[in-house]
């Protein structure tokens, strides 16, 4: 059930990260489908700029945090904080109300997210896909927003494929197109789902490349679930295992691939490493 309208603005309960002065806060989640538990009272939160990456074994609940940042989903109890506002309620009065598809719209623009699936327009070219929703959405001019798209396929390593069809490319180059066009619309946040989970390995290089150059020159955080633990290893500022809808270790990933303190995540690591990944 979702928190009663008399309920107190919450504060963060995290306890790897202080709550002071967090982008994004999960206090108390719970994400339900029919009797299944997908996120079962979720505590954490995120620092503005930090990147925090999220691993653990398929349906840990991983993937449907970042649904439930992106609106896909609406969380069963508990509340989501971003910015230091409501994000999953919205305020009335002295209250917190399940929030409107208005209020919504608004707070995920600051949101922007890159699925397994590139999920580009087919009928438009490149410079299209990357300037419709800034134009639209934004409100920005068409110059200001071809502008952006062709520095933002200069930084992916694409500039050359602007006028091109999403068909005309290959799947890397789809992916880092769909980069690109999350960055199009100056998000405050990047969430990555699996980004390279769909492409054949030999283009699995040139997408993490791309993300390490985002982390590495802007400014951005970045909430990414991956099973590349190298590609976590190298970008993130602090690692998440789940398990069962809970966190099971938080830590530096030094400390998460170096050192684990828990059997659940030596267990995991055993397994993802035993694949090749």
């Amino acid at each position: 059930m979702p928190p009663s309208d008399n309920r107190a603005a919450p504060a963060a309960a995290d306890t790897d990260t202080p709550d002071t002065g967090s982008l994004i806060v999960f206090d108390q989640v719970v994400k339900r489908f029919g009797d299944l538990t997908v996120l079962d009272h979720l505590d954490f939160s995120v620092a503005p700029g930090e990147r925090v990456t999220l691993i653990g074994p398929s349906g840990s609940g991983k993937t449907t945090i970042l649904r439930l940042l992106m609106t896909l989903e609406k969380v069963t109890e508990g509340t989501i904080l971003v910015g230091g506002e409501p994000f999953s309620h919205m305020r009335r009065g002295d209250r917190l109300v399940p929030a409107s598809e208005s209020y919504l719209r608004a707070r995920r623009k600051t949101i922007g997210m890159v699925f397994q699936q590139f999920n580009l327009f087919p009928n438009m070219t490149v410079r299209k896909n990357l300037t419709e929703a800034p134009v639209h959405v934004l409100g920005l001019g068409k110059e200001e927003a071809n502008a952006r798209a062709e520095e933002l396929l200069d930084l992916v390593g694409l500039s050359d494929k602007i006028d091109a069809h999403p068909t005309q490319l290959s799947g890397g180059q789809q992916q880092r197109v769909a980069i690109a066009r999350a960055l199009a619309m100056r998000p405050e946040i990047l969430l990555l789902d699996e980004v390279t989970s769909a492409l054949d390995p030999e283009l699995v290089a040139g997408v993490l490349d791309v993300l390490r150059t985002v982390a590495e020159t802007t400014d951005i955080t970045m909430l990414c679930v991956t099973h590349e633990m190298g590609f976590a290893r190298d970008v993130s500022n602090r690692v998440l295992m789940f398990d069962q809808g809970r966190i099971a270790e938080a830590g530096a990933p030094e400390e998460i691939f170096g050192d684990p303190k828990e059997e659940r995540t030596k267990a995991f690591l055993r397994s993802v490493l035993d694949n090749g990944y």
